[in-house]
């Protein structure tokens, strides 16, 4: 016999982003309609087509891991060292720090990017590498250079790892996963979690994602791949989601954790409930290479995730838009909109959050959907940033300036790639609390 499956909320909420590290410090400026974009301070970006980025400054690591683990730090890359920020948060925030449930019952799902080496790490060997003609000599790699490579090397880099050591630090001992895929990353991790308690498999998840772009290799390869913002004189000014003198993203970094529950396991231990996840849908574009972005991995998404929640586009308090901030990607989101929403596109609310967090790739979608849930408790759309001339032809309603009251406790957050990969999650205030 079927069961119906299990309801799922939201009891804790971690964040370690450019606009700060808690939620309290997020939602601050989020709803002061500040920026965390600003010239770059931790690398040098002389040199690089853009010198911009949204950082996660004043971060110390060694306050969120115990003394005895702290020697782990060195086997960390820097996108997992605010991973296991967040995870700190998180489990601080739910009340799970002391009272943890049983460990076979609690794992985790995250989302990571293929994280970039620190230079440092490569230089022997990029200099072992080099022929008479100072070229990189690929067969020198193999046979001289690759010995010259820290020897936990490999570790230090793996997209899995976020995944690991959080589950070692907590001991989630139950279903464990992690997903790399771009900015749809934090999205798909949170709803593989919702469906792994919704069918019995946990009673409760860790989900999230992270990311940092700050690093010299991820810099390059994004402006090779991606269109980037070039306004490095006005950096708060740069991300323009839905603008029409939008001219690309701009890179990022920051991590976010959500607790994950079913119902009543929350209710039983008298946890704070955010709001029930009730909605979730992914889609892809699948198309042929070199053929451009048609918009249908954000409509098969949408309303996969609106007929999950038995709910209609009038019935969402806002869009929690990807909005990266690029010519066509935002145009190509907001076309999908309304092909979904149809009237309802052009009524509901907008914000895009990359407008002052940046894109932190695998890690925005967890981002901005802890900014959704904030803004779900406190009945305000934060507004998006930079947009004081909304480009006509996405026809959208974007909230800028001040925060809007929030007129239906729900909302719809969705992350999608530049290949047309997205997810949509759905979540509204718990209607029977």
């Amino acid at each position: 016999m079927n069961r119906a499956p299990r309801r799922v909320v939201i009891t804790g909420l971690g964040v370690v982003s450019p606009l700060g590290i808690g939620k309290a410090e997020f939602w601050d400026a989020l709803a002061a309609g500040r920026s965390g974009i600003a010239r770059l301070e931790s690398i040098d970006p002389d040199g690089l087509p853009t010198s911009i980025g949204g950082e996660v400054r004043g971060y110390d690591p060694k306050k969120f891991v115990p003394t005895s683990q702290r020697k782990n730090l060195k086997v960390m890359a820097r996108d997992i060292q605010l991973a296991v920020g967040a995870a700190r948060l998180v489990f601080e925030d739910a009340g799970l720090s002391d009272n943890r449930p049983d460990p076979q019952r609690i794992g985790i799902d995250f989302g990571a990017s293929m994280i970039s080496s620190e230079l440092n790490d490569l230089a022997a060997s990029a200099v072992r590498s080099r022929d008479a003609a100072d070229q990189f000599d690929y067969r020198k790699w193999g046979t001289e250079a690759m010995g010259h490579m820290p020897p936990l090397w490999l570790l230090k880099y793996l997209p899995n790892m976020p995944s690991c050591h959080i589950s070692i630090l907590y001991d989630l001992q139950g279903p464990s996963n992690s997903i790399t895929q771009a900015e749809a990353a934090s999205n798909l991790a949170i709803g593989e979690a919702f469906r792994i308690i919704a069918r019995g498999a946990a009673d409760v998840m860790v989900a999230g994602g992270c990311d940092s772009k700050i690093n010299p290799l991820a810099l390059i390869r994004l402006c090779l791949l991606e269109a980037c913002s070039r306004r490095n004189d006005a950096p708060a000014e740069a991300c323009r989601p839905f603008d029409s003198d939008r001219d690309g993203m701009v890179a990022a970094e920051g991590a976010a954790a959500v607790m994950l529950e079913e119902l009543e396991h929350a209710r039983r231990r008298g946890a704070r409930i955010y709001g029930e996840l009730v909605g979730f849908g992914t889609g892809c574009d699948a198309r042929p290479a070199g053929a451009a972005l048609d918009g249908t991995g954000y409509r098969v998404a949408l309303a996969a995730a609106l007929r999950d929640a038995g709910m209609t586009p009038g019935a969402l308090g806002y869009y929690n838009a990807h909005g990266a901030g690029t010519r066509e990607g935002d145009l190509v989101e907001a076309r999908a909109l309304h092909d979904v929403f149809g009237d309802h596109a052009a009524r509901i609310p907008v914000s895009a959050h990359k407008s002052g967090l940046g894109n932190a790739m695998a890690g925005c979608g967890a981002l901005e959907f802890v900014a959704g849930l904030l803004a779900l408790e406190h009945g305000l759309i934060p507004p998006s940033l930079n947009c004081p001339r909304p480009d006509p032809r996405c026809r959208l309603n974007v909230v800028t300036g001040t925060p809007r009251p929030l007129e239906r406790p729900s909302f719809v957050s969705v992350n999608a790639t530049r290949l047309g990969q997205a997810a949509a999650l759905i979540v509204r205030k718990l209607e029977d609390a």
